[in-house]
């Protein structure tokens, strides 16, 4: 196994640090503090070829391996974890859910526009009764003649409002039936499909997190991924990969929050010497570091049975649940050894502290997680 960065994860990181110097690191306070979500952003790293890292060149994208992916993700997260949250969404959820289960018509319509960011995507799977709970799901899609029409409401979903196109799995059978759910393809514009509330989060704010409205909105026979009655199975599957996804986003908060406060320890001096000499906080940072490899390393793995085309669903899970709670005790920690200063906007670790929640909820929370690894374990 080389853990050494390949080429192309070498040129990657080098490439985002450049452009986040310019694009992103002098307008992420900005963006915290009103809520903005730059889709100029995310336009600009459609160019750069990072709107489609895994997706084949043969429908414009970069063709790259989870191992990349991975990268990039981690890198942008440094800058602002928000970016890299919506980098992630629209690669592993909407343009992933096409890719893995679209059909070649499908894929040539729409992954070009996704992998280049000339349109941004959206999944829509939560909604507010449901979180966990899938299977209950009241939105539904009723077929008429050669459409369906969709009725309901999805929440929590990044891009909700601005996206273009979005991947929305709804009920077409009984509740509570694994095999009564749909995936559509709907775009924007479509007469019944609309944005609703934003959510004013806690943290990850740069990232657009808003409800999907469909009132009687028709949908064709075409748009329908896959077979009818496989949403929900192929929403799991999509999962299994979104999970590395906030895995490397949970790796990118950690790895920030732990250079910022190694870089501190040695330049905070107290009793004429520097903190890191103080084994109260030497100690954090030995912790900190060791458990940052082992996240690597299930991240890493889950990533390389991806790229094999070999189940993930176990790795996914431990992986995701691993870094995320990494991500949280790391930025907690990282605001302890800023003391008073980590308490404020003026460092990056207040806001690192705020993000990196979610990502033991989003895709799973670590509560879930466990019960997917519990099931593995018996299998």
């Amino acid at each position: 196994m080389d853990f050494e960065l390949n080429e192309n994860q070498t040129m990657i990181a080098s490439m985002i640090k450049d452009f986040g110097e310019k694009e992103i690191t002098p307008f992420r306070n900005k963006w915290d503090d009103d809520q903005t979500f730059p889709v100029d952003v995310l336009k600009k790293l459609g160019e750069l070829g990072l709107m489609g890292v895994v997706v084949p060149q043969e429908y414009g994208g970069s063709g790259f391996s989870y191992d990349e992916y991975i990268t990039a993700i981690m890198e942008l997260t440094k800058l602002d974890p928000g970016i890299g949250l919506s980098m992630a969404a629209h690669n592993s959820l909407c343009t992933g859910h096409i890719l893995q289960f679209g059909n070649e018509t499908q894929k040539k319509k729409w992954l070009p526009k996704l992998a280049t960011a000339e349109w941004i995507g959206s999944w829509g799977l939560t909604e507010p009764n449901t979180g966990s709970d899938a299977g209950n799901m009241k939105t539904t899609a009723k077929k008429e003649g050669n459409e369906w029409v969709i009725n309901g409401t999805k929440n929590w979903i990044t891009h909700g409002k601005s996206s273009d196109i979005t991947v929305v799995i709804v009920r077409t059978g009984e509740i509570g039936d694994s095999h009564g759910m749909t995936a559509f393809v709907v775009e924007r514009g479509t007469p019944g499909f609309k944005g609703g509330k934003k959510e004013d989060k806690l943290g990850m704010r740069s990232s657009e997190t808003a409800e999907m409205i469909f009132e009687d909105c028709r949908i064709p026979e075409e748009n329908v991924l896959g077979e009818v009655g496989h949403g929900f199975i192929q929403s799991m599957k999509v999962l299994d990969g979104g999970r590395i996804s906030i895995a490397a986003l949970s790796l990118g908060i950690a790895e920030g929050a732990f250079e910022a406060a190694l870089k501190y320890s040695q330049e905070r001096e107290q009793f004429n010497q520097p903190i890191f000499n103080f084994q109260g906080i030497s100690f954090k940072l030995s912790d900190m570091a060791t458990k940052l490899e082992a996240a690597k390393l299930l991240t890493f793995k889950a990533a390389q049975l991806k790229n094999e085309g070999k189940n993930v669903t176990k790795a996914s899970a431990m992986a995701k649940y691993y870094a995320s709670e990494c991500a949280v005790e790391f930025s907690n920690e990282a605001v302890q050894i800023f003391g008073g200063y980590g308490y404020t906007k003026d460092y990056p670790v207040e806001k690192y502290y705020r993000d990196s929640k979610l990502c033991t909820i989003g895709e799973g929370t670590s509560e879930i997680q466990k019960l997917v690894i519990a099931r593995a374990l018996l299998k």
